[in-house]
This record gives C-alpha cells, sequence and structure tokens, in this order.
C-alpha cells in the first residue's frame, strides 16, 4: 500500500520530549517479527478451518457466542505471537541494553505494521491502552493544545449515538468552557449532513468549532457514517476531524487518507486482537500536530502518552489487525450473507420484528434487531446457549434504554426490546439457524410475543 506524504500541522503546543524509541527509519522492514534466532517464526497467513482460526472452542462447546460487537476472540496467531513475545521478549523497550533494544524493534515494527494497514505513516500510530483511551487521548490532547497555544476556538462537535467514551470527555469539556454540539442523526442511524453543515459554522456570538468527531461504525447498530463527506464540510472551516474506528478496523475497509482524518482511534479487541492496547492515528505525528498528553511521565510515545509499552500486546494486536484487513475481501461478503440469513429468519417467524440501522451502509456482521412487546433480557436469559446483548456492553448494568436507540426515533419501550448480534468467522450457517429456531421457541413461550407459524 502506498502511503502519499501528509501535509505539515501546526506545531504542537507541548515542549517535544526524548524519545526512548528508535527510529523506525533505522529499524528492519515490517515483518510478522523482526528476524531473531531467539524467536520462532510466526504462523503464516493461511486460511486456516474457522474454528482454528478464531477460536470456536473458546466458549463451552454447548455456547455460541454472538456478542463479537462488544469483544472478538483472538486470531490463534495473533495470540501465538503475544505468547512468543511475552516469554521471550520481556525486557522494558526503553531500557539501553540488547535486550530492551529487541523489545524496541518489535513496537517499532508493530507500528509500521499497523500504519500501512490503516495507510498512515508509522510516526502517526501512538500505541495507548484501547480505543477509550485513544478516544480520551483526542479529544481532551486536542482541547488541551487549543487552549495551551491561544486558540480561541471553543466548540466541539460530535453525535448523539458516539460511544460512551467520546460522549463523556466532549461533555467533560464543558468545564473547561467548551461548547458541545450535537450532530442529529437520521433513522437509519447516518449523521444528518445538511444539519451537521450548519453546525460546523461560526455561531452568532462568534463561537468557532475546533473538533468534529465522528465515529465511522456505530458499536450497536453497526451503521456506518459518511465520514468522508463531514470531513470535507468541517476542511471548509479549518476544522480537525478525529474518527472512533474501533468498530471498523478489519471489519470494513479503513485508511484515515481516504477518509481525510487528522485522529483515530483504534482497539485491539475489535478486530481479533488482546484487550489492553489500541492505538491513535495523529496525523504527521505527535510532535507536528496540535494535541497535547493529558497525562505526564517519561516521553513515551513520542511525548504524547508515558507508560512503558505493552510489547506483547502490541505486537499482537498488529499481527491481528493485518491479517483481519487481508482477509475482508473473503470474509466481508460471506457474514455478510450470514447476516442477511439471520434478519430474515427472525424477521419472517417474528411479528412486527424489524431491523434497526441503515441496512445499506453497514458493517457486513452486525445487527439490531427489535421484537417489540418482547423483553430482551428476558430472551437472552431464555437463551442460555447463546451469548448476546440487550444493548451495547459499554451500557450494560445502567437502568437507562440505548441513546443509540432512542437517538434513532426508538421509544423506551422499544429500545428494551432490541438485540444486538454480531457475527465473525467463526460463525456457520448452522450457528445462525439454530439460534434462530431458539429465539422463535422463545418468543412463543412469550404472552407478549405471537410468533409467526415456522417458515422452514
Amino acid at each position: 500500500m502506498s502511503v502519499r506524504p501528509k501535509p505539515a500541522l501546526p506545531a504542537a503546543s507541548h515542549p517535544p520530549a526524548a524519545s526512548h524509541l528508535p527510529a523506525a527509519s533505522h529499524l528492519p522492514s515490517a515483518s510478522p517479527l523482526p528476524p531473531a534466532s531467539r524467536l520462532s517464526p510466526a504462523p503464516a497467513l493461511t486460511r486456516a478451518p474457522e474454528e482454528a482460526r478464531f477460536g470456536a472452542a473458546a466458549a463451552p462447546a454447548s455456547r455460541t457466542y454472538l456478542d463479537h460487537q462488544a469483544s472478538t476472540p483472538m486470531d490463534p496467531a495473533a495470540l501465538a505471537v503475544m505468547q512468543r513475545v511475552a516469554e521471550q521478549t520481556y525486557a522494558n523497550p526503553t531500557s539501553a541494553h540488547r535486550s530492551g533494544k529487541r523489545a524496541a524493534e518489535i513496537i517499532e515494527t508493530a507500528r509500521e505494521r499497523l500504519a500501512e494497514t490503516v495507510g498512515a505513516l508509522p510516526e502517526e500510530i501512538v500505541f495507548t491502552s484501547g480505543a477509550t483511551e485513544s478516544n480520551n487521548l483526542a479529544l481532551l490532547g486536542v482541547a488541551r493544545a487549543a487552549v495551551q497555544r491561544g486558540d480561541d476556538r471553543r466548540v466541539v462537535v460530535t453525535l448523539p449515538i458516539e460511544h460512551p467514551s467520546v460522549l463523556a470527555p466532549a461533555r467533560f469539556l464543558r468545564s473547561d468552557g467548551f461548547e458541545l454540539r450535537l450532530a442529529p442523526v437520521h433513522r437509519d442511524g447516518r449523521v444528518d449532513l445538511d444539519a451537521l453543515a450548519a453546525l460546523l459554522q461560526p455561531s452568532g456570538d462568534g463561537g468557532r468549532v475546533l473538533l468534529l468527531s465522528l465515529q465511522t461504525a456505530n458499536n450497536e447498530i453497526g451503521t456506518i457514517q459518511p465520514v468522508a463527506e463531514a470531513a470535507a464540510l468541517a476542511r471548509e472551516h479549518g476544522v480537525l476531524i478525529h474518527s472512533d474506528a474501533a468498530q471498523a478496523l478489519g471489519k470494513t475497509p479503513f485508511e484515515v487518507e481516504a477518509l481525510d482524518l487528522d485522529f483515530a482511534s483504534l482497539s485491539g479487541h475489535k478486530c481479533y486482537g488482546p484487550k489492553g492496547v489500541g492505538a491513535l492515528f495523529v496525523r504527521g505525528g505527535p510532535r507536528r500536530a496540535p494535541i497535547a498528553p493529558v497525562f505526564h511521565g517519561g516521553g513515551h510515545e513520542r511525548g504524547l502518552r508515558p507508560g512503558t509499552p505493552n510489547t506483547p500486546g502490541i505486537a499482537a494486536f498488529a499481527e491481528a489487525a493485518t491479517r483481519a484487513v487481508a482477509r475482508l475481501p473473503e470474509d466481508a461478503p460471506r457474514l455478510g450473507s450470514l447476516r442477511d440469513r439471520l434478519e430474515h429468519e427472525i424477521t419472517a417467524r417474528i411479528p412486527d420484528a424489524r431491523v434497526n440501522g441503515c441496512r445499506e451502509h453497514r458493517l457486513p456482521n452486525a445487527t439490531s434487531i427489535t421484537l417489540p412487546g418482547a423483553d430482551a433480557d428476558a430472551l437472552i436469559t431464555n437463551l442460555p446457549a447463546y451469548d448476546l446483548s440487550a444493548a451495547s456492553a459499554c451500557h450494560s448494568g445502567t437502568p437507562e434504554p440505548s441513546p443509540v436507540l432512542r437517538a434513532l426515533g426508538l421509544t423506551a419501550e422499544d429500545a428494551y426490546s432490541t438485540l444486538r448480534l454480531a457475527l465473525t468467522p467463526a460463525n456457520s450457517r448452522a450457528d445462525v439457524d439454530r439460534f434462530v429456531t431458539g429465539i422463535h421457541t422463545v418468543a412463543a413461550r412469550n404472552t407478549q410475543i405471537r410468533p409467526k407459524a415456522n417458515s422452514s
């Protein structure tokens, strides 16, 4: 993948910190891991059996996991890399001795691999603990940098259906004098571009927009936003653009250059990698971009994100993301076909069942289905052989109905009657058919639902 040079950005307001990692230009070319006799080779990218590739046996044999928007099983190749690095390259990558340099090389090679996967430059990838940290770093770091350099723009624009790790820091910025504007979405979950264009305009009192944060794909309904179109609107006013791409990487084509992004948040465990590791794409790199650190320490990640890097997790994340993207041309059509079958069979058997979100622009593996009159939590309880969610796992435990579904115009009652389902290549047509039969049976026992006769 060729990557064109990025345009220069305003200098960051925080002073550059001394890097503890070798420059990427001094490292070997990208490969699963830098060559070393002490490390056994990583598994080749091959089409192994579905169960072997995605750990279908990770859950008990009597269970079927259908909650892959919440988290994905680790790709066995990524798991092998993680274990190998943890066992053989455990030195601190900031140490000056040979073992420390070896660990630093692994991190830099992973940085190169992930950068190539999303169409970025290696120095534009900042490793974090996950998308939640990346989202907070993007919103709070951009705001802090603006204040530090005397930029008087004090408006942030985002969507009401964003992940909580975007909405929470956006709301927090109000305490620092920022204004938060929420762009409405249509009933299919796609942003209203006309309304967004109006919100990006300076307000009557002179308030100007600093940052637009727009998710690439939604974590509940799978809707894919028109990010490139929104970015074009933002560019007309010099607004910076951030996207939470945690749900997109490895599930749908995603490149930062094609979407004209300044910042993008990525997550390991959403693309068959480990939990506790993620990344933030920073256009131009942390030392050139208008972003400041939100906490301080040893100056790691080019001064933007301190803390000892998670070498095994980073190596596994890069492996998983690279493999997931390479499989997309084969996996996406198959998953889309399975999802379509799932939706067709459920809506054919259960009266008034309907699919939420955009049917044209969405992730191939995800669906949100409302079963009017049902209690989604009760359905899940009565489907003990299946792992699925009634709403985003990040909202679970709260008594309020899903704000994503409410923003789409669903009533609170319908929001409580909605299931979120997501597939991976490990799932089969048999899994889908068994689940449809199971939910049809449970619906038949619920006096509030009158299922149609079995259509098969």
